[in-house]
């Protein structure tokens, strides 16, 4: 008899409703890295794509190594953090003994006793003493030292979440020191989202022809569907189809949102196992109800922090939308990244430009104002410890990235004038 917590598990590992993806082979392809591949094994994907879950399954926690880039600030950082999970010690020692030997005696006859000639012509006795000086001398290995150390003898697969998080020279120096090691067979994974896939290769040229990339394809709505479907089926409760359709079409090709509509449906419904099966009556109202508690509890936070900007100023150019509201910069062009209701996507400067014009009341900002604004938006979400980075701006190509389904989903449930 399970319960509704247990079934749907928003940011989890969903134990019962793991949806394999059979058909693409995600984990043969990612179990390949465990058979002596000699390559770099790059798993890239959209945010609450799946990436980490697969991942997980196929490399638990308990038989790898996890890095969660988020947490590598220095160098330094990465490598304690192989040496603490490996339990290696930083220092190496050596004991150097040296002794001399001396021995008293005599000429003995064959019939001598060792000990005792009593009555024979001639004693003999030896005996043998050893002095000995004792030295010891130890040095310190650094971080790096060490942890490929412990690497190269445990052969323990090494797995780094969020690899685009960790900064742009230190993720060169990282996979060069990880290079001999991974042609050797160590097996290690860089999971990261799309638009940076290519980190590795860009950081280190030589690991060209060396890296075994797997993408994770955005959730089509009918494997979005089988958790709905799968996760009701074990409370038994038949899932009307057209309520799946509608969770899914929702849910930006994202499982973790998945999971966490299912969730808020069998909170509002007091959903428990049933004994006999019964319909799931869950209609409009109701899946509207929960995605505006989804919305305001995933997006929220990190939207108010975009919308203030890098710190509060009283002296902003205030601005008037078509409703009335009155809006700084920051507001406006969030205004108008909400009138585009965005899924996943990839933004150029005229798309954006005309959304503004379209909610705003006048004073449309030129280019450099809205180039600065998003600079400084990505500078913010990229370092929110709370969020993963909801966007990201490429400055020289003038081109927004909408990277996190839960910052789009504010975006089209979200209660922006509140």
């Amino acid at each position: 008899m399970l319960r509704y917590q247990e079934v749907f598990v928003p940011g989890g590992f969903p134990r019962h409703t793991y949806n394999p993806r059979v058909d693409l082979q995600l984990e043969e392809k990612l179990a390949e890295v465990k058979d002596n591949l000699c390559k770099l094994v790059t798993v890239t994907g959209q945010t609450k794509s799946g990436k980490t879950v697969l991942a997980r399954k196929i490399l638990p926690p308990e038989e790898s190594i996890w890095i969660d880039g988020g947490v590598v600030s220095r160098e330094d950082d990465f490598w304690d953090v192989i040496i603490e999970q490996l339990q290696l010690f930083q220092s190496a020692g050596e004991e150097t003994v040296e002794g001399t030997i001396s021995k008293i005696g005599g000429k003995g006859t064959t019939e001598a006793n060792f000990f005792i000639a009593k009555g024979s012509g001639e004693i003999s006795t030896e005996a043998q003493k050893e002095r000995g000086t004792k030295s010891t001398s130890s040095r310190n290995l650094s971080s790096r030292v060490a942890a490929l150390k412990g690497l190269r003898s445990s052969n323990v697969p090494l797995v780094v979440d969020d690899f685009h998080y960790i900064p742009r020279d230190m993720q060169g120096s990282i996979v060069r020191a990880l290079k001999p090691l991974i042609f050797d067979g160590l097996p290690v994974v860089i999971i990261a989202i799309p638009h940076r896939r290519y980190d590795a290769l860009k950081v280190e040229k030589e690991m060209t022809g060396r890296i075994s990339p797997i993408n994770i394809p955005t959730w089509s709505e009918d494997e979005l569907q089988f958790i709905s479907n799968t996760g009701f089926k074990l409370l038994n409760y038949k899932v009307p189809s057209k309520f799946s359709a509608d969770l899914s079409s929702e849910a930006i090709g994202s499982p973790h949102l998945m999971q966490d509509f299912c969730r808020g449906v069998s909170k509002l419904l007091d959903v428990e196992y049933e004994k006999r099966v019964r319909d799931l009556e869950a209609g409009q109202p109701e899946q509207e109800s929960v995605f505006r508690d989804v919305a305001e509890t995933i997006g929220r936070p990190i939207f108010e922090k975009l919308a203030r900007g890098p710190r509060q100023r009283t002296d902003r150019l205030q601005r008037k939308l078509k409703s009335g509201k009155t809006v700084d910069i920051y507001e406006l062009v969030l205004y108008g990244l909400a009138h585009l209701r965005p899924g996943l996507v990839s933004l150029e400067y005229e798309e954006l430009r005309t959304a503004i014009r379209d909610v705003a009341g006048a004073q449309i900002p030129q280019l450099h104002e809205v180039a600065r604004v998003l600079k400084h938006m990505a500078t913010i979400a990229a370092t929110d410890q709370s969020s993963t980075p909801v966007i990201d701006f490429e400055e020289e190509e003038k081109k927004l990235h909408i990277t996190d389904p839960f910052f789009a989903f504010y975006l089209r449930w979200g209660e922006l004038e509140r």
